[in-house]
């Protein structure tokens, strides 16, 4: 089986990137499969897993897309990068940009990620999908494609006050595109517990949405050297591997896993 999630806010710097490769690379340690889909434009996701050029690369998610859009064949493997620590990850570019103009008069055009994913998820066991900070027609298209999402949100009064904006679209979503679409939690990041502030903060979140949305156990902690591993090209896993930053990572992705866990056990089963 495999399961396809999104990490999504419109708001930038809250930790999506960090979290899609920190997440991704925690599940190939426990020896899962995992595929990396870079939707952002801005190829943050592409730059920081080594490819410090990603202009150069061809073929990118644009050229999926456009494959899919012109109902082209994909070669097996086509487009995917095996990057060192294990993921494989389908690289984006500053081409994907014009992509969410393009894709607004395309038949079916919420769809075209989803069509993609239906022909590689059979190789995974998880796809990650790094969104990029809109709402526009690219998340769109992520959150039509996806099982569920993560919401990585730092633990700010403007990034929680986004929240509901988000979560207005995952409903519009479920309810016309993606009736399965599900919210696997809001995850706290770049937490600084040294404030009474950043504290208050993460329990409001809990407070307000909590028990009808999950709000992940694990916290990201604040850390200048997790901010140093982007440019580095490495995860934290390389770049720190006893730091705070790396040991919330390894507990978020046994959470994420748990959830799937349970999730299977509580579905019903039918006796012959």
């Amino acid at each position: 089986m495999s399961k396809t999630i999104a990490l999504v806010n419109q708001k930038g710097g809250v930790g999506k990137t960090a979290t899609t490769a920190s997440l991704g690379i925690g599940l190939v340690q426990q020896g899962k499969k995992v595929l990396l889909i870079d939707f952002d434009p801005q190829a943050s996701l592409t730059d920081s897993l080594g490819y410090k050029q990603p202009d150069e690369l061809s073929p990118t998610v644009t050229n999926i897309l456009e494959n899919i859009i012109t109902e082209t064949p994909i070669t097996h493997g086509e487009g995917i990068l095996h990057q060192s620590e294990g993921v494989d990850l389908l690289p984006a570019n500053i081409e994907l940009a014009g992509m969410d103009v393009a894709l607004v008069g395309v038949m079916s055009r919420e769809t075209v990620l989803r069509s993609y994913i239906s022909e590689v998820k059979s190789d995974y066991e998880y796809i990650l999908i790094d969104c990029p900070p809109t709402l526009g027609m690219l998340t769109i298209n992520a959150m039509t494609a996806t099982d569920s999402l993560i919401i990585p949100c730092q633990s700010q009064y403007l990034s929680a006050k986004g929240l509901e904006q988000l979560l207005k679209s995952a409903n519009r979503v479920r309810r016309q595109l993606n009736p399965n679409l599900r919210i696997d939690g809001i995850l706290l990041t770049m937490v600084d517990n040294r404030t009474n502030f950043s504290k208050e903060m993460g329990d409001v979140l809990r407070s307000t949405y909590e028990p009808n949305l999950h709000v992940f156990c694990t916290e990201i902690p604040f850390s200048v050297r997790a901010s140093e591993m982007s440019a580095e090209g490495k995860s934290i896993y390389r770049h720190d591997p006893n730091g705070k930053v790396a040991g919330a990572y390894r507990e978020l992705t046994c959470e994420v896993m748990a959830l799937d866990k349970n999730l299977t056990r509580s579905k019903p089963t039918h006796e012959r």
